[in-house]
């Protein structure tokens, strides 16, 4: 059945086949006439293809080959110089260290750092991957490290030889070429150390210098110096000042030679950075150069201050004389001054070294005159005493705000001092506090960072004098430590004319001590006011001496004959010697005010008598004596010319009726 099935189905497929034939028979049949037509035109087109072929070996031949090789040749000879230069460069690079030897030995460490770096920069761009040269960038990274070291090692040494050479050789840096030459290196490599370097190594002169000092002085005199040249205790002021003044005078040198040297770094800077010439330093680290010179200047300045502030320190406990604590004002002011014009800064350790000092100075300077101000007052007779000439001159000076001096010499005498119009008998205890007052006054000018201090002071030492006066008169003291029998009217009167004149001297000291501290003495105004109420005081007690004396008089009168009794010839006795002890020192105006008031006291006194006594105005005898007695004593006032003339008129007693 399967073979059935495949014969039919070949069958069917030749039937196919026969149909297909029969349909294309006219194509077959045309394309096999036409085929010899073909392989005519094929043949024709090949002869056509090798015609062409052969033309265009020719027109290669003549016009391409040649131009080609002259190409080629172009293209060679490019090469080939491309080829020349870099063998050149690389002989050149192979020079480099010849060169920097040769830079070296000339210290051109700036051109040797730029032919560094100039090199690395052609091995990485032009010459990367070269065999030949493979171990060169890290042999000049080495030689650039050595450089370094080199420069830091001949910059130290340089520093060593600047700072302690001898101190009497001449200002100015030493070797300016090798200086600028070392910087620019180091700048050239960014090290910004080298400072560092220079400021502890002239802190190391600083040491070294003072020490010596210290040896020398100390050589013949007992004391020791400590491992750092600190001072020991045991220099007179006179060998310790002269320590001092070497000791300013050696660092002040020091500062000088830091200065120029900063300068000469300053100025390289400048010229690294681009302000002056071509610049390899940047304008960041040119700002940090800046600061690090700054801080140069600072801390040197800061630490010669410290140190002479140690010298200044040392001399404890000995007292020291007027001369010295001036020179050592001078001293300091001139260094501090020095530093301040170098660093642009104000140190204050040295300054308060010499504050303490001063304050000692002063201090003691107060005691011995407050001692020596009471032995004086203690030993005062309180009686009138000659004026120097000097002195006039020193109350004129005042008067006028001139300098105050402290010379009260000469041989001429006054019998009072005059200011003004006025004139001022007083004792000697008073001259010794004049000349006290323009010491102090004198010693504020020379030492104006004391002079607030010295104000003080000075207020002192006048509540004092204006204290111990009161107790030695008002008190009456006197009488047991100076002797005196009793204390009078006279050295009363004394008394408060010394506390005038005193009273009369504060606003003029204080003047003097405001243009000096620029502000007032605080306790100034308020010893001014209390020896004002102790002049009222002595005043009161005159009065009151004459008020009792008066006062016992009429307590013993009984308005009897004889006129004028025995009691109003001793108030006139008693009037008589009050004026004979006044007069001569205290001035007219207050003379009369004195005797202004001991009249009214009288006539209340008076008063309170005749009306005890029970004494009338009308006109009978015991009026009569009254009015006789009360010519008498208006006579006797008269006679002393201290009251106004309405005061001594009849009408004017009519108040004790």
């Amino acid at each position: 059945l399967l073979q059935e099935k495949l014969s039919h189905y070949l069958d069917v497929v030749e039937v196919h086949i026969a149909r297909q034939v029969s349909h294309k028979s006219s194509a077959f049949f045309h394309a096999m006439t036409s085929h010899d037509t073909i392989m005519e035109q094929m043949g024709g087109a090949c002869r056509e293809v090798k015609r062409l072929r052969h033309e265009i070996q020719g027109v290669d031949a003549t016009l391409a080959m040649g131009p080609l090789r002259l190409l080629g040749l172009a293209r060679s000879r490019s090469n080939h110089a491309a080829l020349l230069d870099k063998l050149r460069l690389m002989s050149t690079v192979l020079q480099t260290q010849p060169t920097l030897q040769l830079l070296l030995s000339s210290s051109d460490y700036v051109a040797a750092l730029e032919l560094i770096a100039g090199t690395q920069d052609v091995l990485a761009r032009e010459l990367a991957g070269v065999t030949s040269l493979r171990h060169l960038p890290s042999q000049l990274k080495e030689m650039s490290r050595l450089i370094d070291k080199m420069l830091r090692t001949e910059f130290q040494r340089y520093a060593e030889a600047d700072l302690h050479r001898p101190l009497e050789t001449t200002d100015g840096v030493v070797e300016p070429e090798r200086l600028v030459s070392l910087v620019a290196g180091l700048l050239r490599q960014n090290n910004l150390q080298f400072l560092e370097v220079y400021k502890k190594e002239a802190m190391t002169a600083a040491h070294a210098a003072l020490k010596q000092l210290v040896i020398e002085q100390m050589a013949e005199c007992e004391g020791h110096v400590t491992g750092q040249g600190d001072v020991s205790l045991g220099l007179d002021p006179v060998r310790w000042l002269r320590l001092l003044v070497l000791s300013a005078d050696a660092l002040a040198k020091l500062i000088r030679r830091v200065k120029d040297t900063h300068d000469v770094v300053r100025d390289t800077a400048d010229f690294s950075a681009g302000r002056a010439g071509d610049s390899f330093l940047s304008a960041a680290d040119h700002r940090c150069v800046e600061d690090k010179l700054q801080d140069l200047l600072t801390s040197v300045c800061d630490h010669f201050h410290d140190r002479l502030a140690t010298v200044v320190s040392a001399q404890n406990g000995a007292a020291m004389t007027p001369t010295q604590i001036t020179e050592l004002s001078r001293i300091v002011e001139r260094f501090t001054v020095l530093c301040g014009q170098v660093s642009g800064q104000q140190s204050v350790s040295l300054r308060v070294s010499f504050n303490i000092q001063a304050g000692r100075y002063v201090a003691r300077f107060h005691q011995q005159r407050k001692a020596k101000l009471l032995l004086l007052l203690e030993a005062e007779q309180w009686r009138a005493a000659e004026v120097p000439v000097g002195f006039q001159r020193l109350v004129d000076g005042l008067a006028r705000g001139s300098k105050i001096t402290t010379s009260a010499e000469g041989d001429e005498t006054s019998d009072c001092l005059r200011v003004g119009q006025q004139k001022f008998v007083t004792v000697g205890a008073v001259l010794m506090l004049l000349r006290l007052v323009s010491e102090y006054c004198a010693c504020a000018e020379e030492l104006p960072s004391q002079a607030l201090y010295v104000g003080r002071n000075l207020a002192d030492i006048l509540k004092t004098f204006n204290s111990r006066t009161c107790q030695l008169v008002l008190g009456a003291q006197a009488l047991k430590v100076t002797g005196l029998k009793t204390i009078t009217s006279t050295n009363l009167a004394l008394a408060g004319r010394a506390l005038q004149l005193v009273q009369w001297l504060i606003p003029h000291v204080a003047a003097h001590f405001r243009r000096l501290v620029g502000e007032d003495v605080p306790t100034m105004d308020a010893v001014r006011t209390e020896i004002g109420r102790h002049v009222q005081d002595v005043e009161a007690k005159i009065l009151g001496i004459m008020s009792t004396l008066l006062g016992d008089q009429l307590t013993q009168w009984n308005a009897r004959p004889p006129v004028p009794s025995n009691a109003f010839r001793n108030i006139s006795r008693h009037l008589s010697k009050l004026h004979e002890a006044v007069s001569t020192v205290l001035p007219l105006e207050q003379v009369s005010g004195l005797y202004v008031m001991v009249h009214k006291n009288f006539k209340e006194c008076l008063r309170d008598q005749i009306t005890r006594m029970n004494i009338v105005n009308n006109g009978g005898p015991q009026h009569g004596v009254v009015t006789s007695e009360l010519t008498f004593y208006l006579e006797t006032m008269r006679t002393l010319k201290v009251l106004p003339a309405e005061e001594l008129s009849g009408k004017a007693m009519e108040e004790i009726w």
